[in-house]
Order: C-alpha cells, then sequence, then structure tokens
C-alpha cells in the first residue's frame, strides 16, 4: 500500500503505512505518531521514544483509524475513461 493523505479537524496528516497494520503518521508535515490496529475499533499508538505500545484511549488515534480503514476499503479508482 502506497502513503496517503488524511484529512481530521483541519489539520492534514500524511499517512504511512510500515505492514502488519502499522503506520507512522505525519501531521502538518512532522512525524507525529506510530499507530498499530488493535481488536475491534481500538488503535494502540507508540510511544515516540521507546518504540513501546501506550495502553491508554487516544480519540485523535482512534479517528485516524477509522478514516484509515475507511480508506483502504475504497475501491480503487478506474484510470481509463468511460466512452
Amino acid at each position: 500500500m502506497q502513503p496517503f493523505d488524511l484529512e481530521l479537524n483541519n489539520s492534514n496528516y500524511a499517512v504511512f503505512p510500515e505492514g502488519n497494520e502499522i503506520y507512522t503518521i505525519y501531521k502538518d508535515g512532522k512525524e507525529y505518531v506510530q499507530i498499530q490496529k488493535d481488536e475491534g475499533e481500538q488503535w494502540i499508538k507508540f510511544d515516540a521514544e521507546t518504540g513501546t505500545p501506550v495502553f491508554v484511549q487516544d480519540e485523535e488515534v482512534n479517528a485516524l483509524g477509522r478514516l484509515i480503514m475507511a480508506y483502504k476499503e475504497e475501491p480503487e479508482e478506474d484510470n481509463e475513461e468511460e466512452f
């Protein structure tokens, strides 16, 4: 999967898939957080210094996760023109 952009609460995010449902998120052009899908609708963020999971509910992280899942579920656009 290629990197893609999202917008949430008037902030721009660049999402870089890392594999295993892990994503590195850049907010307004700066590295912001790394997140991973947990069970259900929950997402886990990783501590920036240690790289260990932080098991605290974070609504922004969960909102980004929902947007990521919605992006992944969108069908690929066909670049061919219909006649």
